[in-house]
């Protein structure tokens, strides 16, 4: 059990990193994951990298965005109910304050052409972290024929026909249980 003091000290630093994750809001929460990942897990080692799995699905699986969910489940993890709630404030307070600003630069320059480069060029960056985010994934991922036929089933559900993204991991998640469920009782036979 951490101290009063120790407590402080740990919400804190959640909050100091959390709003450091946040400052990196271009592309949203999964843009934000391999910056979650390599701050969580590899420099603090608050929680381990086959957590972080675990807490992307559950982040992903929950109402809310999913840097805020994270950023809610880690500091609960490290530090109680304070260090979810400096975490969750960390990481939603740079968003608030960039796009505050970003909306009076648009409102004045925002037909100005290097204004347009830049976010163009942003975007091109945040496609390369959602792409960072999907490899890490895919590497802690089990792999397997099942696994490419849900991964590829789940893509043509979402992208193509448009089914809600929560019906597929519900979906998926029954598969899960019902695929672990028979192997296991193959396995006892």
């Amino acid at each position: 059990m951490l101290k009063i003091k120790d407590k402080i000290k740990k919400a804190l630093q959640l909050f100091v990193v959390f709003f450091k994750i946040g400052a990196f809001t271009f592309g949203g929460g999964y843009a934000m994951i391999p910056l979650i990942q390599h701050e969580i897990a590899e420099n603090k080692k608050w929680v381990t990298e086959d957590d972080i799995l675990e807490i992307i699905a559950i982040s992903e699986s929950t109402p809310g965005p999913i840097a805020i969910n994270s950023a809610t489940f880690v500091g609960y993890r490290v530090c109680g109910f304070w260090g979810s709630f400096f975490a969750t404030l960390g990481v939603v307070l740079p968003s608030f304050l960039i796009i505050l600003a970003i909306s009076a630069v648009l409102s004045e320059f925002g037909d100005l052409k290097p204004v347009k480069y830049a976010f163009n060029g942003i975007r091109a960056g945040v496609l390369a972290l959602l792409f960072k985010a999907l490899w890490t994934m895919y590497k802690k991922c089990p792999k397997g024929a099942v696994s490419y036929i849900v991964m590829a089933f789940s893509f043509l559900l979402t992208a193509i026909l448009d089914i809600p993204v929560l019906y597929v991991l519900i979906g998926c998640a029954v598969f899960g249980l019902v695929t672990s469920i028979i192997v296991d009782r193959r396995n006892k036979t």
